[in-house]
């Protein structure tokens, strides 16, 4: 089990990425969204993101046990499940990618009120919350320029 958690935390390996594991993971997504992902039903989208949230509370969890760490940056299931969130529904476009990829990851570093708080919850959750909210913020500013541009 905790080579199944290993590899799903991190994302088979994007998290040992040696810069900016999170980033990349982040990067791959939005290529995967642009090319693949955009073309799912909403639904199934939806439920995609929420079965990866779910496996993330869960193998985040195992594998940062088992290193002995609160939040290791090699877990970046967190951050793939909040790219995806991030461009939930979104026009498949480079600008909009690109916009969806640096809010995303501007709150997610910088990690303003409440999601600074989001890492407060116990264990798994909280590796994950975060990156929700960080996903929140970001995907309704560019809804929101987009609704009025």
């Amino acid at each position: 089990m905790k080579i199944f958690a290993r590899l799903t935390a991190t994302c088979l390996g994007l998290g040992h990425f040696p810069l900016a594991p999170g980033t990349v993971t982040s990067a791959v997504i939005v290529l995967l969204y642009k090319f693949f992902l955009h073309k799912l039903n909403w639904p199934f989208y939806l439920l995609m993101f929420l079965l990866l949230f779910l496996l993330g509370v869960y193998v985040s969890n195992v594998y940062s046990r088992a290193l002995k760490k609160e939040d290791p940056r090699s877990v970046v299931i967190d951050e793939a499940a909040g790219q995806l969130l991030a461009l939930f529904l979104l026009n498949p476009q480079w600008t909009i990618c690109v916009a969806s990829f640096l809010l995303f990851r501007f709150f997610d570093i910088v990690k303003p009120f409440p999601i600074k708080n989001a890492e407060d919850f116990p264990k798994g959750f909280g590796i994950m919350l975060d990156d929700v909210v960080a996903a929140l913020y970001a995907g309704i500013l560019v809804n929101l320029y987009l609704i009025l541009k």
